[in-house]
């Protein structure tokens, strides 16, 4: 089936040279007519220097598949990626130049799978995140075009190269999402904003993320992105404004009735240090909601006020309110257990998770149990509760990516070295080896393992 892509390229190409020589042809059939505007254009440009720039290219790409020396290949490879974007900048009214910016074929030279190859360069150092976010992008089923759904395993990637420093590739990704949004693409239903503001306040840009997200009036959307990026301020240690879209989040659910989101805002409360209205919030929201429960027998409560009641330390209401959401809301199995662990009821915690079907979800909560034990200045609990995610690891024997990213990401908080690129590293080569239905979902927890990782922060819940 790759063969078809590369035959539409050709098609493409050869349909373009076409146009270009009838354009000529007709440009001299007029000249000879007499017609002077026509007689006074400019002639083709000399195609010369960007013919001899891409033949240099050519010649270094022939000597970069001829070495077994992995520096050279690299060095080779990088000269003739120079070359032909020398092209581009250069002679850019070149037919060369239209073809490569184009991504058409010139002869056999697919510059695609060019670029492609230029990525992966990489991955000459396979242990290292670059690599890593390389390997994970490869997995993802490709952005389709015009955008009009949501790709937060995408979004998810442009963030992780912010996150390691390669902004470049970060805002390439992102951009077509931003543009997609200002067109309106995703006009219909939850979700508006494509998730981009979302990882617009991951990446830093509060003040764009805040400009998206105050155009949406439907609750979810707009509750969702005031809490994220309100986080994501609280991380950076802007509690102003952290504060600031607290009460923004409060008011906007008051004024448009947005029942369902108040657990979320409690906890945007509570984020920005103001525990006495969150608590009253979640106290009064519990009880509007159980007391619909009782009278229209509709679901009970959003997975939020789970979280919520784990952040305020209701430690028994967390877990009621977990068992009536976790099946649909499998998330929120770590979420909630994290937190009650870090308010010293690791035991209650701990069996709970053990009692978790789900193989990745149980080695999701293990982790997080294990950060909460080394915040809580417990090593000894935590190197329990390591020996059995590595036991969970091993009874799987490396067939399962998530739980081996998991595994990656409490070796960081444990260890504090680079012993976790090994099993981060196992991972990918599980996810790899998987079917195609798993390697289509992988992406996005690997991502958010990475991210954690990397900050020491969570990807939004």
């Amino acid at each position: 089936m790759a063969i078809l892509p590369a035959l539409a390229r050709r098609l493409a190409a050869s349909a373009a040279m076409s146009l270009l020589v009838a354009l000529a042809a007709f440009t001299v059939a007029a000249g000879g007519a007499g017609t002077p505007a026509m007689a006074q254009q400019q002639p083709l440009p000399d195609q010369g220097p960007a013919n001899r720039l891409f033949v240099q290219a050519m010649q270094m790409i022939r000597q970069a598949d001829n070495t077994y020396d992995i520096a050279e290949e690299s060095r080779f490879l990088k000269e003739a990626d120079r070359l032909l974007n020398e092209i581009v900048v250069k002679y850019p009214d070149s037919a060369l130049a239209v073809q490569l910016v184009t991504n058409q074929f010139v002869g056999d030279f697919d510059f695609f799978e060019f670029r492609s190859r230029i990525r992966s360069l990489v991955c000459n150092e396979p242990m290292t995140s670059l690599c890593f976010l390389h390997r994970v992008a490869e997995m993802l089923p490709p952005v389709e075009t015009p955008i009009t759904a949501a790709r937060w395993d995408w979004l998810s990637l442009a963030v992780a190269y912010n996150t390691i420093g390669d902004t470049a590739r970060s805002k390439e990704i992102i951009a077509p999402f931003v543009s997609a949004v200002r067109r309106g693409a995703a006009s219909d239903g939850a979700g508006q904003d494509l998730f981009v503001a979302r990882a617009l306040a991951l990446m830093g840009q509060s003040q764009l993320a805040l400009d998206i997200t105050r155009q949406i009036p439907e609750c979810s959307t707009r509750i969702y992105n005031l809490a994220d990026i309100a986080k994501a301020a609280a991380w950076r240690g802007d509690m102003a404004l952290a504060g600031q879209l607290a009460e923004e989040a409060k008011a906007y659910a008051t004024a448009r009735n947005c029942s369902w989101e108040l657990g979320l805002v409690a906890q945007t409360l509570l984020r920005a240090g103001k525990e006495g209205a969150a608590r009253t919030l979640f106290l009064n929201t519990v009880e509007t909601q159980f007391s619909k429960f009782r009278e229209t027998k509709t679901d009970c409560c959003p997975p939020e006020l789970a979280v919520a009641a784990a952040e305020l330390g209701d430690t028994n209401l967390a877990l009621g309110l977990l068992r009536t959401v976790q099946d649909e809301n499998p998330w929120t199995i770590p979420a909630v257990l994290g937190r009650i662990a870090r308010r010293s009821d690791a035991s209650v915690a701990l069996s709970y998770a053990e009692q978790v079907q789900d193989l990745d979800i149980r080695g999701e909560a293990l982790a997080e149990l294990i950060e909460a034990a080394l915040k809580r200045g417990d090593p000894t609990s935590a190197n329990e509760l390591m020996k059995r995610l590595t036991r969970l690891v091993d009874d799987s024997a490396g067939r399962r990516p998530g739980l081996l990213a998991q595994k990656a990401k409490a070796e960081k908080v444990m260890y504090g070295d680079d012993r976790w690129r090994k099993s981060f590293q196992g991972s990918l080569n599980a996810a790899d080896r998987a079917s195609n239905f798993v390697r289509r979902d992988i992406g996005a927890p690997l991502l958010a393992a990475l991210v954690r990782i990397e900050t020491g922060l969570p990807m939004l819940d």
